[in-house]
């Protein structure tokens, strides 16, 4: 019988692991997931933000915990997958989210920095959706794995902007989605990509100061930024049944600045 959209979107009896969950987009992402029913664990590199996200998730009424790991290095994301796993069971869900950013011109960018982005942007990314896809998605023949890029993956940046590690990591991922869920869609894992465009956060204080939230809101055809729910739908479509037939895509959440200016 076929179901109804509510039975699609259920995520009752999923648990999802969400990395850079305990603040900004991440923890948006985690509410989605939880409030759609799925049991969440939060990961991120701070143990007392961690705290606090999860308690706002439980005062919301979902079943969410965390672990502190840094998954720029592969140590910790291979004990974050062991230790989700130990306390969780099976991942359905997973979201690789976590990142950083870094501003220089191109001419003076360190080297340094580079590594730092590309390592946490896209090596953990990939880390990580090896280990848990090994250790719980491919024997059950089941997973969603949801990749954090950004509309700065599909070209350059306005004027005022230079964050080359930062764009070429986010094309990265792009491109590591669309090969990934060539190669697992033989095990029924669908890789897919939520491409923000400007939310107001920590991380883009720098941009948000740097170029005015005028500035930026005038780059849409929406005239706006992001809040706190635009990133849900999207998210709890690529993670449920509802979307069960997509896979390998990017999608623009951004109100409409990648139509005009192409990303």
């Amino acid at each position: 019988m076929t179901r109804t959209i509510q039975q699609l979107f259920d995520l009752k009896g999923k648990t999802a692991l969400v990395t850079g969950g305990s603040r900004g987009l991440g923890l948006q992402l985690a509410h989605a997931l939880g409030e759609a029913g799925a049991r969440i664990m939060l990961s991120s590199r701070k143990a007392e933000d961690l705290e606090q996200a999860a308690a706002d998730l439980q005062s919301a009424g979902i079943d969410a915990r965390w672990i502190a790991a840094d998954c720029a290095k592969e140590s910790e994301i291979v004990r974050l997958a062991d230790e989700t796993l130990q306390r969780m069971g099976e991942v359905d869900i997973l979201v690789n989210n976590a990142g950083a950013s870094w501003g220089a011109p191109a001419e003076d960018h360190p080297i340094e920095a580079w590594d730092k982005v590309m390592n946490l942007n896209v090596r953990g990314y990939f880390i990580l959706s090896q280990q848990i896809a090994r250790k719980s998605m491919i024997v059950r023949r089941h997973g969603r794995v949801i990749n954090v890029a950004s509309i700065a993956g599909l070209n350059g940046n306005p004027p005022g902007l230079s964050t080359l590690a930062y764009n070429t990591s986010k094309g990265a991922v792009i491109n590591f989605t669309r090969a990934l869920a060539a190669e697992w869609g033989r095990y029924n894992i669908t890789v897919n990509s939520i491409c923000p465009g400007f939310f107001p956060s920590k991380m883009t204080m720098g941009t948000l100061k740097a170029l005015g939230e005028e500035r930026l809101a005038a780059r849409a055809p929406l005239k706006r930024l992001g809040d706190d729910e635009d990133l849900k739908g999207l998210c709890v479509l690529y993670a449920s049944d509802a979307g069960k037939h997509i896979t390998g895509q990017w999608l623009a959440v951004d109100g409409g600045v990648s139509v005009v200016t192409g990303g």
